[in-house]
C-alpha cells in the first residue's frame, strides 16, 4: 500500500560548513529567537529558505518567498548544495533524553521520497485538522522554490522490527555524518544506496499503512501542489522520514495548555465545579503520571496560588484525556470556544510540567497538565477516520530540517 522511493536529493556540500550550523528544527516550530541564532549560525543556515526575514519594503517582486528561490538557486549555482549522484534512501537515528524522566532512547528511521495518496485512499492516514494560514504559507514557498525542503514524519506498523533490521544492517560499520542539535540530541545519517538494500526496504514497506506524526499542514500543501500541477512528476512525491511506530524509542510528549486573559475568572468557583482532588505538589502529580493508569482519565490544574488539582474520572470507550480537557474543562466549564481554541485565543501551548507550572505562577490564569496521548490512542484515531484536537501529539524529538532537499525539476 506505500509507495517508497529512493532519491537524488540536494545535500550542503562541506564548501557550507559544519552542518550543526546548517540545519534546523521544523520551521513552524522556531521562535523569532530561534531565527535569530540561526541566521547568526551561518550565512548558509536554511532558516533562508523556509523562514526567512520579513521587511517592510516586501512587494510583490521582492519578499520572503522571491528571496527564498533565488538563495536556493544561488547556493547551487555556487556549490553549496551538490546533488547525490545516485538514487538513495537514509537511514536516520536519533538518540536523545526525553525530559521530564531523563531516560535516554534512540530512535530509528529512514528517509525517502513517499508517494502523495489522498486520505480516501486509506493509504496515509492524519490525526489532526489542519489550519488554512500555515498551509497558505508553505504553498508560496514551494511555489516560489519548487523545492520541498522539510522531511514529514510518517509512521508504519511494524511489530517484528523487521526494517529496523535492515537498516542495522546497511549502516553498521558505515560511515555516517553526526550532529548534535540545540535539545543535545544526537542525529545520525547514512546513505544507504545498495539495491538489494533499498529494494528490501521498499519490499517490507509495500503492504504498510501510514500515519503522519508530523508534517500535517505539509503534506496537505504537497497534494494541493501536485494536485495544481499534474505535469509535474517530481510533485508526486514528497520526502519523509519513516518510524516504525512499535519502535522501543518512539516517544510522545505531553502538550500542556496554559490559559490567561479569561473574564471574571475566579479560581474557588472553578475548582467548585470541577471538584478534584488536592495534590501536595507538582511532583505529586509527575509521580502519579510515571505510573500509567490507562483505565482513567487524569488532569491536573495548576493555579497562581500553587494549589494542584487532579480532576480524576474513569475513561469512557474511546475517551481521550485531551478532547475532554477541550470540551468539558475549557469548553463547558471556561466558555472557550472551539473557534478561540484554533486562533489560540486564550490558550498556550508549553511542553513540561514545570514550564507550563511556572507559568501560572508567573501571572497566567491556570494551568492545565496532561499526560501523553499514548501511540495506541494516536493509532486508534487514525485508522478509524478520526482526528485529534490540535497540539494534542508532540513526538520528541523534532526530525531536522536540511538534511535532503528535494528539487521539483521534472
Amino acid at each position: 500500500m506505500a509507495r517508497i522511493y529512493p532519491f537524488q536529493p540536494y545535500r550542503y556540500s562541506a564548501k557550507a560548513g559544519a552542518i550543526e550550523n546548517l540545519v534546523t528544527q521544523p520551521y513552524d516550530k522556531i521562535s523569532p529567537a530561534m531565527q535569530a541564532r540561526y541566521l547568526s549560525l551561518s550565512p548558509y543556515n536554511l532558516v533562508r529558505l523556509i523562514l526567512g526575514e520579513r521587511f517592510p519594503t516586501d512587494s510583490d517582486r521582492d519578499n520572503v518567498y522571491t528571496r527564498s528561490a533565488s538563495t536556493l538557486s544561488t547556493w547551487i549555482a555556487n556549490g553549496l548544495l551538490e546533488r547525490e549522484n545516485a538514487p538513495s534512501l537514509y537511514a536516520y537515528y536519533q538518540r536523545f533524553t526525553v525530559p521530564d524522566t531523563g531516560q535516554t532512547l534512540e530512535r530509528k528511521g529512514f528517509i525517502g521520497l513517499g508517494a502523495l495518496e489522498e486520505y480516501s485512499a486509506g493509504v496515509v492516514h492524519r490525526h489532526e485538522q489542519t489550519l488554512s494560514g500555515p498551509k497558505k504559507d508553505r504553498m508560496e514557498l514551494v511555489r516560489h522554490t519548487r523545492a520541498q525542503f522539510e522531511l514529514l514524519f510518517l509512521l508504519y506498523p511494524d511489530p517484528d522490527l523487521t526494517i529496523d533490521k535492515i537498516l542495522d544492517a546497511a549502516v553498521a560499520d558505515a560511515p555516517g555524518i553526526v550532529m548534535k542539535d540545540e535539545y543535545d540530541a544526537v542525529h545520525r545519517l547514512w546513505r544507504i544506496s545498495e539495491p538489494s538494500a533499498v529494494r528490501a526496504i521498499q519490499e517490507s514497506m509495500a503492504d504498510k499503512k501510514l500515519l503522519i506524526a508530523d508534517g500535517h499542514h505539509r503534506y496537505e500543501t504537497a497534494l494541493a501542489f501536485r494536485n495544481e500541477n499534474p505535469g509535474l512528476a517530481d510533485a508526486a512525491s514528497v520526502p519523509m522520514t519513516f518510524v516504525n511506530m512499535h519502535s522501543p524509542g518512539l516517544e510522545i510528549l505531553a502538550t500542556h495548555r496554559v490559559v490567561r486573559g479569561l473574564t471574571g475568572f475566579d479560581p474557588a468557583t472553578f475548582l467548585a465545579k470541577v471538584q478534584g482532588r488536592r495534590l501536595g505538589s507538582l511532583d505529586e502529580l509527575r509521580q502519579l503520571f510515571r505510573v500509567l493508569s490507562p483505565a482513567k482519565i487524569r488532569i491536573g490544574i495548576a493555579l497562581p496560588s500553587g494549589e494542584i488539582r487532579l480532576y480524576e474520572r474513569d475513561r469512557k470507550p474511546g475517551d481521550l484525556d485531551v478532547n475532554v480537557l477541550h470540551q468539558y474543562l475549557l469548553g463547558s466549564l471556561l466558555g472557550i470556544s472551539e473557534e478561540a481554541v484554533r486562533d489560540e485565543k486564550h490558550i498556550e501551548y508549553v511542553r513540561g510540567l514545570d514550564a507550563a507550572y511556572t507559568k501560572v505562577r508567573e501571572g497566567a490564569d491556570a494551568a492545565f497538565l496532561l499526560e501523553p496521548t499514548t501511540m495506541e490512542q494516536v493509532a486508534s484515531v487514525a485508522f478509524s477516520g478520526g482526528v485529534m484536537p490540535q497540539k494534542s501529539t508532540d513526538f520528541y524529538p523534532k526530525l531536522l530540517s536540511g538534511l535532503t532537499i528535494h528539487k521539483l525539476e521534472r
